[in-house]
């Protein structure tokens, strides 16, 4: 629904005050939880997190709030409803769900759009939902859009494409993917891959290593798309779902330098990872 929220609500809003980001992300007596972003809009998130109050300014475009504003928006409606999204991306390998996990500015939608550049197809950029079906870890879909600064994007996509700006503080560009160039269904998770940080990289060479389980855990638990809904029957879920996932033997460290010309060689790296494992197609493709 698209409504002003009122200015008797807003004075109601305990906003957080520690949290390092761009958003004004608060909370109500009843539960409820606001998120908002200057000159884009802000969304009120019901306390079962069944249904939201939006409102866009009529200075930003559609895609800013419905792709950037929602996404924050609706990791608190997928944690209210027992879900936990993590901040990752993934894409499709023989049939199958490579994950990348890292914060902000790490690298994620960088690797996947490499990929896409190599013919593979998008299953999600930034959040990502997983569950556990009959043993088997399964990666469901995001909106088929991917955020990448300009000179990037042309590279890896394309003169063609077009985007829109993702906030007024950044030159990232929210673009739209082509149907046949993602994935509509979900997908059994193959590999997560967590990315290193540009600055523990050492040397150029690209490494893949499998971590132990107790690593993993902490690395599932950093990727976690919301920080702020702290609630003792979340967090138990939050450690108990790590703990699965990471005793999958999943999991494996992905460490390259971060220059645009090893992209190729990351993706063909990742690649041969993903296929020479038993549990994977021996065909690999798109």
């Amino acid at each position: 629904m698209q409504t002003r929220i009122s200015q008797s609500i807003r004075q109601t809003i305990e906003l957080e005050k520690n949290l390092p980001s761009l958003f004004d992300i608060g909370s109500l007596s009843d539960g409820s939880h606001y998120v908002g972003l200057r000159g884009v809009g802000e969304i009120l998130v019901a306390t079962d997190g069944r249904s939201m109050i939006c409102y866009r300014s009529p200075h930003s475009n559609s895609e800013s709030f419905n792709v950037y504003l929602l996404a924050q928006a609706l990791s608190f409606s997928l944690v209210k409803n027992g879900f936990e999204p993590l901040h990752a991306s993934a894409v499709v390998i023989a049939g199958k769900a490579a994950v990348f996990l890292g914060d902000c500015g790490l690298g994620k939608s960088t690797l996947a759009a490499a990929f896409l550049q190599a013919g593979h197809r998008l299953l999600t950029d930034d959040l990502l939902v997983m569950r556990l079906s009959h043993n088997e870890l399964i990666a469901y879909p995001g909106s088929p859009r991917i955020k990448l600064f300009p000179d990037l994007a042309q590279k890896c996509l394309g003169d063609g494409l077009r985007g829109v700006p993702m906030n007024p503080q950044t030159k990232k560009l929210i673009i739209s993917i082509d149907k046949n160039r993602v994935s509509g269904g979900a997908l059994p998770v193959d590999t997560i891959y967590t990315l290193t940080p540009p600055t523990e990289v050492g040397g150029r060479e690209i490494r893949i290593v499998r971590i132990s389980e107790r690593e993993a855990f902490v690395n599932l638990l950093a990727s976690a798309f919301n920080y702020v809904i702290l609630d003792s029957s979340r967090l138990r879920r939050q450690f108990a779902e790590a703990q699965v996932i990471a005793g999958k033997q999943l999991v494996k460290r992905l460490s390259y330098p971060r220059s645009l010309e090893y992209l190729p060689l990351v993706v063909e790296t990742v690649i041969s990872d993903i296929c020479v494992q038993p549990s994977s197609m021996s065909i690999c493709n798109a």
